[in-house]
C-alpha cells in the first residue's frame, strides 16, 4: 500500500457508504455510477484489499472498509469543522470519548478513573462499553473506542499498535456475608482453605495471581462460582454464596454497598490497571486526564 491516499477516492467510498449505494452517491455528487465504480476500484487496488462485499445488489462494509470508514469520518468531520471556522462560525457540539473496560473491573474503580474525563470539558460525550477483555481489544483494534481498561497489560502477542499506560495497583480486600465469615475455621488467610469461594474467570490477570498464591501456600478453596462481571459475582457473595475479593482501595464502598464484612487483606497479591490506547490516540487529552488523575489521586 502507497503511504499517499488520494483523498479525492476515499471521498467518493466516504459518501458511497454513508449512502449505501453507488446509485445514491452518484445522484449526491452529480457523477456518473461508472466513475464512482472506478474511483472505488483503484482506492482498492491502492489500499490492497475490497472496501465492499457485494450482496446482490446492495453493497456491505468489509472489516476493512469499516475500519477505512470510521477514519473517513473523522477525516472529512474534521474538514467541514475547518471550513465552518474559517468562515467565523464558532465551535459547538460534543466530541465522543469511548471506553470500553474488562467486565471484570469493578465497575467503582472504573468509575473513579474514567469521572476525570468528563470533568475535562462539557464538550466531552461519554460512550462506556465493557466486555471480555478479547473482545474489547479487538475493538481497539479496528479504533471503535479510544481507550481500554484491563489488569492486563497488552502483549506482543497481539497485533495491535497500542500503548499500555500504567494507572497503578491495589492489594486485594476478601469479604463474606456475616453468616459465611462466621462459618470459616481458623486466622485468615489459612481459613481459605476449603472454604466455599467466588472468582474472576481465567482470562483475568487477577485470577491467575490467585490460583499460582494459593497453589504456593496450599490453600485451596471450593470454587462455588467463576464471573466474568464483577457485580454479579459481589452480588452472589452479599447473597452467602461464598468468600469474594476486591481491590482493597474500595474496601469501604463493597461493604456499605453490598453489607459484607471483611475477612482479611492480602498485600502479596496486587491487581494491576492499565489503560490502552491506540497509537494514534496517546494525545487524546481525556485519555491524558484518566491517566494523570488515577496515578495522582486513586492509585497514589
Amino acid at each position: 500500500m502507497s503511504d499517499n491516499l488520494n483523498y479525492k477516492h476515499l471521498h467518493y467510498f466516504w459518501v458511497v457508504a454513508t449512502e449505501g449505494s453507488i446509485a445514491r452517491a452518484a445522484e449526491k455528487l452529480f457523477i456518473t455510477p461508472q466513475t464512482i465504480s472506478g474511483q472505488l476500484s483503484m482506492l482498492e487496488e491502492r489500499i490492497g484489499q475490497p472496501l465492499f462485499d457485494r450482496v446482490g445488489r446492495r453493497l456491505r462494509l468489509t472489516e476493512t472498509g469499516r475500519l477505512v470508514l470510521r477514519y473517513s469520518d473523522e477525516i472529512f468531520e474534521l474538514g467541514k469543522e475547518l471550513s465552518d471556522v474559517l468562515r467565523g462560525a464558532p465551535l459547538v457540539g460534543t466530541s465522543e470519548f469511548i471506553i470500553s473496560a474488562a467486565s471484570a473491573l469493578p465497575k467503582t474503580i472504573v468509575y473513579k478513573i474514567i469521572e476525570p474525563a468528563l470533568n475535562l470539558s462539557k464538550e466531552v460525550s461519554l460512550v462506556c462499553r465493557e466486555g471480555p477483555v478479547e473482545s474489547i481489544l479487538a475493538e481497539l483494534a479496528i479504533h471503535e473506542v479510544d481507550m481500554v481498561l484491563t489488569d492486563t497489560p497488552l502483549s506482543s502477542n497481539f497485533s495491535v499498535r497500542a500503548y499500555n499506560h500504567y494507572l497503578g495497583q491495589s492489594g486485594l480486600t476478601f469479604f463474606a456475608s456475616k453468616q459465611v465469615k462466621e462459618q470459616l475455621q481458623g486466622e485468615f488467610p489459612a481459613c481459605l482453605h476449603q472454604a466455599p469461594i467466588l472468582l474472576p474467570t481465567k482470562q483475568y490477570a487477577i485470577r491467575q495471581l490467585f490460583d499460582k498464591w494459593s497453589n504456593d501456600n496450599n490453600i485451596f478453596p471450593v470454587i462455588r462460582g467463576q464471573y466474568d462481571d464483577s457485580a454479579l459475582m459481589k452480588s452472589f457473595g452479599q447473597a452467602g454464596f461464598g468468600v469474594f475479593f476486591m481491590p482493597t482501595i474500595i474496601e469501604e464502598e463493597v461493604c456499605d454497598t453490598f453489607h459484607v464484612e471483611v475477612v482479611g487483606r492480602l498485600d502479596e497479591i496486587k491487581q494491576k490497571f492499565y489503560a490502552i490506547s491506540a497509537e494514534r490516540k496517546v494525545t487524546h487529552p481525556a485519555v491524558a486526564a484518566v491517566c494523570n488523575s488515577a496515578r495522582d489521586k486513586i492509585f497514589k
